[in-house]
């Protein structure tokens, strides 16, 4: 006990953040010791080390008491009051940066806490995603401390840790459901001069959720160009991560009108999209209401289940292209597109349906023509009136 308050000593008068953040991890092995979280070692630690560090290690062992008295709650309200110290020393080292493992590391188990204190059964007194938000509150003011940091010197910046707290902050906005959130953190990293030189593994996971928030918000080229990113770029060994990107990557490139090969489904273990992808391609509305009802459960846990929906305009289009085809000709009347979705869908429909839903194509301009609504027909261009769906603005 009294080796673990000296080591935490020798760490901060040599300003080594790496060590020092080993020793303030609830992953390290000191939490292990027996006598860690008692009042004795919480004396001794007010006895021998100073201010401003005594506050963030007496948090720390008062985290660690309650670990071992397995209560979540207690364990994040003085894991939050630990990092709350932390962002006033923050404050303090104007010029050093040194600190920022030590950041990363409170504040990531914060939010592993934070979790866990929702998810706990004792936890009945608060709301469901309150304790998320009262951490992306407290992960804020680790966040506005290095952001504002403006000094010229890239070396001291601590500008170098706000892409590790964004990820952490777009995990929880995503989990309570408050995307609009993620805005203005967004727009704080793009704007970042550092945007292309921080770590790696933190630009993946970046362009992972920056991707998600895309997809959700329509815009389908930005979404695949960042969750391509995070795919190619996220280690080969790393399957389960690749398994993770894919699930939103997939739907994403099959509105932009790309067909996912069966191997790269198979290996992933993504066949769900195999099916859904055959229904697309052949226009089979059918079969497309039934892959996604056979899936439901898998689309709706994975959180895309309205976008995999959206792909039943696809379908649509595949479908009208068919007849045009048969046909052979630019002027297709809508009664002909009502037969074949009225036959090939599992719900009536009518003209006026059908004619809602050619008016949404061609205003997405996934059909090139317009409707004579005197003829009741469908007038296509005779120059490629069914382009690409990737050249679709």
């Amino acid at each position: 006990m009294d080796s673990y308050i000296m080591q935490v000593r020798r760490m901060w008068l040599n300003q080594d953040g790496e060590g020092l953040a080993d020793l303030l991890s609830l992953r390290h092995v000191h939490v292990n010791i027996p006598q860690i979280g008692s009042e004795t070692a919480m004396t001794k630690a007010m006895e021998h080390l100073s201010a401003p560090l005594d506050d963030l290690v007496l948090y720390h062992l008062k985290t660690v008491a309650a670990m071992n008295k397995d209560d979540p709650l207690s364990m994040y309200n003085h894991q939050s009051s630990a990092v709350q110290s932390l962002t006033k020393i923050l404050q303090m080292q104007k010029e050093e940066n040194w600190m920022l493992p030590v950041m990363n590391v409170m504040c990531l188990e914060l939010r592993f806490l934070a979790v866990c204190a929702e998810n706990s059964k004792s936890n009945k007194n608060t709301k469901p995603g309150e304790i998320l938000e009262k951490c992306a509150d407290c992960l804020m003011g680790c966040f506005r401390v290095c952001a504002c940091d403006n000094r010229s010197s890239e070396d001291d910046t601590k500008r170098w840790g706000m892409l590790a707290l964004v990820n952490q902050l777009l995990k929880i906005y995503f989990r309570i459901n408050k995307l609009h959130l993620c805005r203005p953190l967004i727009r704080a990293i793009e704007s970042s001069p550092y945007k292309a030189h921080f770590a790696l593994a933190q630009q993946i996971t970046y362009k992972f959720f920056v991707g998600r928030k895309a997809m959700f918000d329509s815009d389908y080229k930005a979404a695949d160009e960042h969750l391509t990113y995070a795919f190619e770029h996220c280690h080969k060994q790393s399957s389960k991560n690749k398994r993770l990107i894919l699930t939103y990557l997939v739907p994403v490139k099959m509105l932009l009108g790309y067909m996912p090969k069966h191997g790269v489904l198979a290996k992933y273990n993504l066949m769900e999209f195999g099916e859904l992808m055959e229904a697309v391609k052949k226009g089979d509305l059918k079969n497309l209401e039934k892959v996604m009802a056979k899936h439901e459960s898998f689309f709706i846990g994975a959180g895309i289940y309205l976008i995999v929906e959206k792909l039943k305009i696809i379908a649509y289009r595949n479908l009208f292209k068919k007849v045009y085809l048969v046909l052979n000709t630019h002027q297709i009347p809508i009664e002909y597109l009502a037969a074949v979705v009225e036959s090939d869908d599992t719900d009536e429909v009518n003209i006026d349906e059908v004619e809602c839903i050619v008016a949404n194509l061609i205003y997405e301009g996934k059909i090139k023509g317009y409707i004579s609504h005197q003829h009741k027909k469908l007038v296509i261009s005779k120059q490629n009136p069914f382009p690409r769906l990737s050249t679709v603005p």
